[in-house]
């Protein structure tokens, strides 16, 4: 049996790494929405200077999929030594680089200083993000659940995913206040600012992840030589359909976050006509819906289970993309933040369940890099591509039609990821011994 200053003691331990593991995911969506939200309104100009603003916008977008194409690589290389070494030092790693790339982007020259050399450097500086950024989410994910009791799994690890609305809230604040500048002010110096302060994001971070303790799960494995030489090979060899799955089930959820979040400012601008900043503010209370609708959800996939919270999700994100974009071509301030709310609560509905559901999918000693690997795939499929997917299909049908029916079909994907995904199953023996601990 447990004694009460043990229970207090892990009970503080899974409280840290929560927050450890939040930090880390605001900071992640932080980079990525700030990227996201500059390559659709100034990256263009900037680094992919055309006569066609259409095919400037396309160059800078197809930056923002650059990021993702490293992840895979990143994800195997962070789950290799996640998986043989332990969570904790990983991370501290997967921190350090991601800021320190994020950091660069906002010291590089543009095109009209340095010419061809600019775009070249973006690109290296978004690769090493995208690299840092593929081992990222599996590890904190695994800190924050592992640390957690079973029966509080699907809420503690919810509360990771706050950090994406968090990120994204903080980036739009951050993006918001540097639209107002004066266009030569934001062109000259302005846009770089909220590159800078992710600085401060990534301190906090690193002073959190050194306080806290490797996760009781990779404990285990070590304790009991459990430990994999290649946990590469073996997640295929043992878990590739589940690694596939996974891949498959974060479509819905990546998409619905990216279209949301990054194209909706150029689709704002470009196809409604809304002047800059109009998006952003239509953006940033609907955030809000997110941060409290996930931690809801967890707490409903503790009491039904994570699969259905996460199906319910994936089945409405089938339906109301149609919602959000018709009140879009409102042009009413109130029904676009009612278009955005409404998908955001099927959105949290679904990624509110994936920390719990994914992690438990695989064994614990191949877990950050099945879970890492999986996740990784499905950003490339769904997030890296969205943007543009989104774009040549609206220049296409000249139909917002058509971009609901994409966003419908992933989410379709998930429904039937979700479904046939198994949850991996201890050893009878593991969880008598548990049971028998209190």
């Amino acid at each position: 049996m447990t004694t009460t200053a043990e229970n207090t003691s892990r009970r503080g331990q899974s409280t840290r790494a929560v927050m450890a593991s939040w930090v880390g995911t605001t900071v992640e969506y932080y980079d990525f929405t700030i990227y996201g939200l500059a390559s659709s309104v100034i990256f263009g100009q900037l680094f992919f200077p055309t006569d066609d603003a259409f095919i400037g916008t396309l160059l800078s977008f197809a930056t923002f999929a650059i990021g993702f194409i490293a992840r895979p690589l990143g994800a195997v290389v962070f789950g290799h030594f996640g998986d043989r070494l332990g969570r904790k030092a990983v991370l501290i790693a997967t921190l350090v680089l991601m800021g320190a790339s994020t950091f660069a982007i906002g010291l590089l020259p543009t095109y009209h200083q340095v010419g061809v050399l600019a775009p070249i450097l973006l690109v290296t500086a978004r690769l090493a993000q995208g690299f840092s950024v593929g081992g990222e989410y599996g590890g904190a994910v695994l800190l924050a659940v592992e640390h957690s009791e079973q029966k509080e799994r699907g809420f503690r690890g919810s509360l990771i995913n706050t950090g994406t609305s968090a990120g994204l809230l903080l980036a739009n604040l951050v993006f918001l206040a540097v639209l107002q500048l004066p266009d030569d002010q934001l062109m000259s110096w302005g846009w770089r600012m909220p590159f800078l302060l992710s600085a401060l994001l990534i301190l906090v971070g690193l002073f959190i992840r050194y306080r806290l303790d490797e996760s009781p799960d990779f404990k285990d494995v070590r304790e009991h030589g459990a430990a994999q030489r290649l946990p590469v090979v073996d997640v295929f060899r043992e878990c590739g359909g589940r690694v596939a799955l996974t891949a498959v089930g974060i479509l819905g959820a990546g998409v619905t976050f990216t279209l949301t979040t990054v194209y909706s400012l150029q689709y704002g601008e470009a196809v409604l006509g809304l002047d800059r900043g109009v998006m952003v503010s239509v953006l940033l209370p609907a955030t809000v819906v997110i941060l409290v609708c996930i931690p809801l959800a967890g707490k409903l996939a503790d009491r039904f289970s994570t699969r259905k919270v996460f199906l319910a999700g994936a089945m409405s994100m089938a339906v109301l993309p149609f919602v959000w974009l018709s009140l879009l071509e409102t042009h009413q301030y109130w029904l676009m933040l009612l278009g955005f709310a409404l998908l955001f609560v099927g959105y949290s509905a679904n990624y509110a369940a994936v920390p719990a559901l994914f992690s438990e999918v695989f064994p614990p000693q191949l877990r950050y890099t099945g879970l890492s690997i999986g996740f990784t795939l499905g950003l490339i499929i769904g997030n890296a591509i969205a943007p543009v997917m989104a774009t040549s299909l609206h220049e296409a049908t000249g139909s917002w039609v058509a971009i609901a029916l994409y966003m419908a079909g992933v989410s379709l994907l998930s429904v039937f990821a979700g479904y046939f995904l198994k949850v991996h199953q201890k050893p009878r023996a593991e969880v008598e011994a548990a049971e028998a601990q209190g």
